[in-house]
């Protein structure tokens, strides 16, 4: 009677220890495949356009932007006098930091899945735990992805207040808008840096 008792609990440790390690295994892989698309994401393209509106002619505009350019060690690539466009183009190094937080992210993903497989397969669990020396992958996907040539196109226009009724020649002295095309962390910096501000969706295109 008490040999049986001792059976049916080890028979229902075993399948609770099943349960626990199956569960903590599924849980780790879905852990594994949000970190890959996370490196995957971190040298995606992510170019977008903004328009700004601002209180100043396009002569200055133009100038003040070429200088915030040169600064961050852009050059201008093309030039279109008739549209008033503007291509420049200019190396973007990757983040130090970005990859060495990739290569952390990676390795404690590795080694919490490499525990989990050492537990199911204990004969071989320390070859498992060697492949936390993968983890350097990480940064590495990350440097040879990120670091590429952009170039922000921009376009310089005399601004109409359409829902003002206001016309063009009123205001191309005063007001000018700027569509820029780049890089969204390169847009945010831009907009910081010169004090820029979006123009209203309220206005019509």
């Amino acid at each position: 009677m008490a040999g049986n008792s001792s059976n049916q609990l080890k028979d229902n440790h075993f399948t609770v220890t099943t349960t626990i390690l199956s569960s903590t295994f599924f849980l780790t892989l879905l852990l594994a495949v949000g970190l890959f698309f996370f490196i995957r994401a971190s040298v995606k393209d992510r170019t977008e356009q903004v328009k700004l509106i601002v209180s100043e002619p396009e002569e200055s505009l133009l100038e003040r932007f070429q200088a915030y350019f040169d600064q961050r060690s852009y050059r201008i690539a093309a030039l279109d006098r008739t549209t008033g466009q503007v291509t420049f183009q200019g190396f973007v190094r990757p983040s130090w930091f970005l990859a060495i937080f990739l290569t952390i992210l990676a390795a404690c993903c590795i080694l919490c899945f490499s525990l989990v497989l050492s537990i199911l397969y204990p004969t071989v669990g320390k070859l498992f735990l060697a492949l936390i020396l993968l983890s350097p992958g990480a940064g590495v996907f990350y440097w040879q992805g990120a670091g590429r040539t952009e170039e922000v196109c921009l376009k310089v226009e005399p601004f109409c207040d359409r829902a003002a009724g206001t016309e063009c020649h009123r205001q191309q002295d005063t007001q000018s808008l700027i569509t820029v095309t780049a890089h969204r962390d390169e847009l945010e910096q831009l907009q910081q840096t010169l004090k820029l501000q979006p123009l209203p969706e309220s206005y019509p295109s």
